[in-house]
């Protein structure tokens, strides 16, 4: 019999040819994979790792910073809320009320200026200025209120504080 048509030969020229495409294709995985192990290189920087010991670190830096930035919201947090509990009892309506307190035409010496935080406390200043004499008067304000009373350019004064007006306001007579 001839080989080229015995069986037997038939299965070993097929087992060569398997063999010779089972050789390239190892050929083609093994230039992919050095291909693939250089890029891994330029991802890894050099290291002598591999690229799923990398991304674990860079998970766990992830987590450190994830945890560091926490912290330091955190403390934001307690630091702003304190600054807006200063801000609070700072001032915040304010006005001046420009008046002639004994009818005169002294040039509207006297004044009174309202000074209040954001929960609407604070002080009333007076200064009624007479021609050879000065009186300054203190009032606590509460609540946008004086606790004692006030005269009408105080309220006037503790009125455009708040409603927000600014500056200087002279009251006629």
């Amino acid at each position: 019999m001839d080989e080229l048509t015995d069986p037997a030969g038939i299965a070993a020229l097929a087992a060569c040819a398997l063999a010779l495409l089972a050789l390239i294709v190892a050929c083609v995985a093994v230039v992919r994979l050095r291909g693939v192990r250089a890029a891994q290189q330029v991802v890894l920087g050099g290291q002598k790792s591999d690229l799923v010991a990398h991304a674990a670190t860079l998970q766990e830096a992830f987590g450190a910073l994830h945890d560091r930035v926490e912290e330091v919201a955190g403390r934001m947090e307690e630091r702003v809320g304190a600054a807006e509990a200063r801000l609070d009892g700072a001032i915040t309506y304010r006005a001046l009320v420009r008046y002639d307190a004994y009818g005169e035409l002294s040039g509207h010496q006297s004044a009174s200026l309202a000074l209040l935080d954001a929960q609407r406390n604070g002080v009333v200043l007076s200064s009624i200025t007479h021609r050879e004499t000065a009186r300054l008067y203190c009032k606590q304000v509460v609540d946008g209120r004086g606790e004692h009373l006030l005269s009408p350019e105080e309220d006037e004064a503790i009125r455009r504080a708040l409603a927000g007006e600014r500056g200087s306001v002279t009251l006629e007579d």
